[in-house]
């Protein structure tokens, strides 16, 4: 990984930080379809509406999250993923 750039990815639920560390990519589904962040990508916020958030690390294993609503923003390789987990009805 040389001088390769990567994204520094955290995961964040209103509670706890879930996931910190480093990754090649991140992919996951909006209303618009199938999307993948890469190193260099350029700024994008976007909702994901229960659908699998697949965050490739270094090593090229796969975390998968799956919340009823996150937010995604990357701005200079940094990736935060803002996740409501989910909720029980009273």
């Amino acid at each position: 990984m040389d001088n390769q750039p990567i994204l520094n990815v955290t995961v964040l639920s209103p509670q706890d930080i879930l996931f910190q560390g480093s990754a090649l990519s991140v992919s996951s589904k909006n209303s618009a379809g199938n999307f993948d962040l890469m190193p260099e990508h350029a700024k994008l916020i976007t909702i994901i509406e229960d659908n699998p958030i697949v965050i490739r690390q270094l090593d090229r294993e796969k975390i998968t999250f799956k919340f009823p609503l996150a937010i995604i923003y990357i701005t200079n390789n940094k990736v935060s993923i803002y996740a409501q987990p989910e909720i029980t009805p009273i």
